[in-house]
């Protein structure tokens, strides 16, 4: 006789295949709406020519200008970025200048050899070329060297080259000519690293060659902090100094984030801050993990919270005129995340969760503790969505504001956290590469995380808050933008040996590797320059077993008497399928044990390919348990599992 498989929404990672009747145990590329898996939308790759940006994307921001103008701007480990008319732009700001640079150039080759004593730069380091005079016989013009560059070798302190746009046509230059090198400014690497000093820690960490043997150090990924003050950006590099970049400015994606754009001016800004945040309902700008005295590095304190007068990015000194102000937090080590509540803003630390509500003069804010044992665990691992923030917890576990600190329940906390056994659960030397991102047309959280054993992000956890439920897959995105400002999620994938497709730096090689920008949510497949290829969404069952009545008594007046859970064989004959909104083919595979250690084998025929016009799939499988896995591999394909019928039948107990 035909019996229905329902299943519970979401994913039990907890229990074991048989202790999970009943619910799905594993899945990949799927969804919940409704109660029911689907295979969750596809991706588009974005920009013309199908750039990528250099380095890994760790912060992103979209945002309009008063003119209506859509940005994205997305900070990597290499610079500052951003997303217009689908194509890049380069804003990254500039270092201190190099001044008095001679140039070499030498006949028939395109290697330009620049010379300055102890010019202090690397490999790899990105530098933009200015005031340039042209000497000897060259016969480059200025404008041909006037361009940007990654630094492809360092022969000396005295020298290193580049690679110019075409090769020299006359005798060349002699080190000769005056130029200006203006190096991009420091982000950090692409990875989070930890060691015992030497070759891991930051330059002057300790005494030369000498390492630690008593206490780790942590070098941090290159990270940023995002925010807009209307049309301003606003962006911080972590633990470094504060740059704006002005939307409403003459020509405006030819000028580069600073710290004197178009009358916003950072120059009074704290020159080391974790992060920065704008406070949207009162105008303040906030900097979190900062110096108690402005222009001192040496005075950062991670608990230390300073705030600028209210519509002014540029006073922090408090007076009896202004709201400008400073406090420290109590519980924890370091601020972790800060981000912009309903009327509030809310700040993480390691250990704790505090509100912070603007109050106007004399206090301008206050702070209330409002959560213990509570704390973030990295910059970006933090969502306000629906009204409720959402944020992984610093040692493991899952929380909630949305009034009061609620930890959030999960049948799939092992297989996140967990490194027990064969489990690849996160990563928490890499933590602060993880990002959160919602998207609220499905009503999802997600976090994207690192596993044991990798040091980019490999693997993503989504939180149904509608549904109360979750799942799990291995989408890795290191950034990711709700639809709001653009029509679509946006989010960034990075590649650590991708060479950037990035036309406007000369030279550029992959030793930082490159981030792809994508529309989510668009089409069945994914899309990017290498072609289009399926999007392998699959989703698998717990076992499933018979039962049958004990007396013909009871079976011929209708009285279910249990025998017993899994006692009976079963014989599979056939199964009916059951699809909603059904593009192109699905696969069915029935997978049936005897016991629930046997390793299951799959019935055979299967996997069975159910096309929209499917009635019914016949076979022949016998066991004790039964589950089941739909999937597709194949592009152009979609579907929504409804109710599967089996056509099972007690077949003996040997």
């Amino acid at each position: 006789m035909l019996q229905k498989l329902k299943f519970k929404a979401g994913f039990n990672k907890q229990d074991t295949e048989s202790g999970a009747e009943g619910q799905w145990t594993d899945g990949d590329f799927v969804r919940f709406r409704y109660g029911l898996p689907e295979k969750i939308g596809g991706w588009l790759q974005l920009t013309s020519a199908q750039k990528t940006l250099p380095g890994a994307a760790r912060a992103q921001l979209t945002f309009s200008s008063f003119a209506g103008e859509k940005y994205s701007a997305i900070g990597t480990s290499q610079g500052l970025f951003l997303y217009y008319g689908n194509d890049f732009f380069d804003i990254t700001p500039l270092d201190t200048a190099i001044t008095g640079c001679t140039l070499t150039t030498v006949n028939g080759s395109n290697v330009l050899q620049v010379n300055k004593g102890s010019h202090g730069l690397a490999v790899g380091r990105y530098v933009t070329l200015s005031g340039v005079t042209v000497t000897g016989a060259s016969d480059f013009t200025s404008g041909e060297l006037e361009k940007t560059y990654e630094i492809l070798t360092v022969a000396t302190v005295d020298k290193f080259t580049v690679q110019a746009v075409r090769n020299e046509g006359g005798t060349g230059m002699t080190a000769a000519g005056a130029a200006t090198v203006n190096p991009y400014v420091e982000v950090g690497p692409t990875i989070q690293t930890t060691g015992f000093g030497w070759s891991t820690s930051t330059w002057g960490a300790s005494t030369w060659d000498t390492p630690r043997a008593t206490s780790d150090v942590t070098l941090d990924p290159g990270n940023w902090s995002l925010d807009n003050f209307g049309q301003v950006l606003v962006a911080t590099v972590f633990n470094g100094e504060t740059f704006t970049w002005n939307a409403g400015a003459s020509n405006p994606r030819a000028q580069r984030a600073s710290k004197t754009t178009s009358n916003f001016q950072t120059t009074n800004n704290p020159t080391t801050t974790r992060f920065t945040l704008v406070s949207d309902r009162d105008r303040h700008l906030f900097h979190f993990g900062t110096e108690t005295t402005i222009g001192s590095p040496a005075t950062q304190d991670p608990m230390f919270v300073r705030f600028s007068n209210q519509e002014d990015l540029n006073t922090y000194a408090p007076t009896a005129t202004n709201t400008a102000g400073t406090f420290r937090l109590d519980t924890g080590n370091e601020i972790r995340a800060a981000l912009q509540g309903k009327d509030y803003v809310f700040v993480i630390t390691d250990l704790a969760a505090y509100v912070i509500q603007f109050v106007g003069p004399p206090f301008t804010f206050s702070v209330r503790q409002v959560g213990t044992n509570c704390g973030c665990i990295g910059q970006h691992a933090a969502t306000f969505v629906n009204g409720i923030v959402f944020w992984m917890g610093a040692e493991g576990g899952f929380f909630a504001f949305d009034g009061t600190v609620k930890s959030l329940p999960s049948l799939v906390e092992d297989f996140v956290f967990s490194t027990d056994g064969d489990n690849l659960g996160l990563n928490f030397d890499s933590r602060d590469v993880i990002f959160s991102g919602a998207n609220n047309l499905y009503t999802e959280v997600n976090w994207f995380y690192p596993k044991d054993g990798s040091d980019q992000i490999d693997r993503c956890v989504t939180y149904n808050y509608s549904e109360n439920i979750w799942t799990t897959s291995s989408l890795d995105r290191t950034t990711y933008v709700d639809q709001g400002v653009f029509d679509a999620p946006y989010a960034t994938d990075y590649g650590d040996t991708l060479t950037p497709v990035f036309p406007d730096i000369l030279g550029i090689t992959n030793k930082y590797g490159a981030s792809i920008y994508y529309e989510h949510e668009e089409g069945t497949d994914q899309v990017n320059s290498s072609g289009t290829t399926a999007i392998p969404a699959f989703i698998r069952s717990g076992d499933w077993d018979i039962t049958s009545r004990r007396s013909a008594l009871g079976q011929a007046t209708g009285v279910v008497d249990y025998r017993g859970d899994g006692e009976f064989f079963m014989a599979v004959r056939r199964f009916i399928p059951d699809f909603k909104y059904q593009t192109g083919n699905a696969k069915v595979t029935l997978f049936v044990s005897s016991y629930p250690d046997d390793v299951a084998v799959s019935s055979p025929l299967g996997p069975f390919t159910v096309t929209q016009t499917t009635d019914k799939v016949d076979t022949r499988a016998r066991g004790r348990l039964v589950s089941i896995k739909i999937e597709n591999d194949s592009t152009g394909e979609s579907w929504r599992y409804g109710t599967l019928r089996l056509d099972a039948q007690p077949d003996g107990r040997r």
